[in-house]
């Protein structure tokens, strides 16, 4: 997955609450220890720590981002830090009061990152625990196949040359920056680490300027692979809202074969290249060893995963 200066950013991390902020209720401590995470990827970088993705999806769990859309890709954001109670419209497109934007019915959700792996009951949290690890252990994976030990091991892509920028008007590329892939869902292409800073910080130009962060901070790290999992896309429901069964296919979605379950996810974080090209592709089936590896692991099942994208088709 591709997707200011250091004292204006720690103060603003300070000013939005995010410095030591108390546990929530369902933090994902409550569901994995510190053992469990360090027997679950045995060769993972340093970088990656139980203590870091912990503090990731607490203080990223006081955030909570209500999206508007209008006239399918015209958006605003308005994101509220709950540590403080306090909102603001951290994004809103050229042409949201445009009237021909206007004339077209709004859309509007909201994405409250604190339901990460503790929206349900626990079986199903430790489930949406397992394919949240199985994809981020699958991107970052180098060692043995077969053996699903050898997650979170790559801070970002090998080929760290190409730029990965393309023309975006919300989250323009910043000259000389690159947005390679990076951290566990490696994130990638300027609009992608736009949206997660606009998310994330409540402005964008913090990882517009700075996507070094991405594999410098661990917290930053987890929290941009917390935020890809949790945040729909213009046409892709949130990988969150299909392990816990929230996103049902609508007639599109069923002609195309998508149905719930954990091959959604990866028709989400990879469909382009793995979905809808038949049951022998590696990679897919890669992913999905390590969701039952994962399982296992974490105590809990899913007999009726529909754990292929083979027949499904790409978005």
């Amino acid at each position: 997955m591709k997707f200011i200066v250091l004292f204006l950013f720690l103060n603003f991390n300070n000013a939005c609450g995010n410095s030591n902020p108390p546990l929530h209720k369902g933090s994902v401590a409550g569901i994995l220890s510190e053992k469990q995470f360090n027997e679950l990827f045995p060769m993972r970088n340093k970088f990656y720590t139980y203590a870091s993705f912990i503090k990731a999806a607490d203080e990223l769990g006081l955030v909570k981002v209500k999206v508007v859309r209008r006239a399918v890709s015209v958006y605003q954001f308005t994101r509220t830090n709950k540590s403080t109670g306090k909102s603001a419209i951290v994004r809103q497109d050229e042409d949201w009061n445009e009237d021909w934007a206007k004339k077209k019915p709004d859309s509007t959700y909201f994405i409250d990152y604190s339901n990460f792996c503790s929206e349900k009951d626990a079986q199903t949290n430790k489930k949406e625990l397992a394919a949240f690890f199985a994809q981020i252990a699958h991107e970052t994976r180098h060692g043995e196949d077969g053996k699903y030990n050898d997650g979170l091991m790559f801070i970002h892509e090998n080929n760290t040359s190409l730029p990965y920028t393309a023309d975006n008007d919300s989250y323009p590329a910043v000259k000389g920056k690159k947005y390679y892939g990076r951290g566990p869902m490696q994130l990638s292409y300027n609009g992608n680490y736009g949206y997660a800073s606009d998310c994330i910080f409540g402005i964008k130009s913090i990882l517009l300027n700075n996507p070094e962060l991405v594999e410098t901070d661990p917290v930053v790290a987890f929290k941009t692979a917390i935020y890809f999992w949790m945040t729909p896309q213009t046409l892709k429901p949130s990988a969150h809202d299909v392990m816990i069964g929230k996103w049902q296919p609508n007639a599109s979605d069923k002609a195309a074969g998508r149905s719930p379950g954990f091959g959604m996810t990866i028709n989400i974080v990879n469909g382009s290249i793995e979905c809808g090209k038949g049951e022998n592709i590696f990679s897919m089936n890669d992913r999905i060893s390590f969701y039952r590896y994962f399982l296992n692991k974490l105590g809990v099942s899913d007999p009726n995963c529909a754990c292929s994208c083979g027949k499904m088709k790409a978005y």
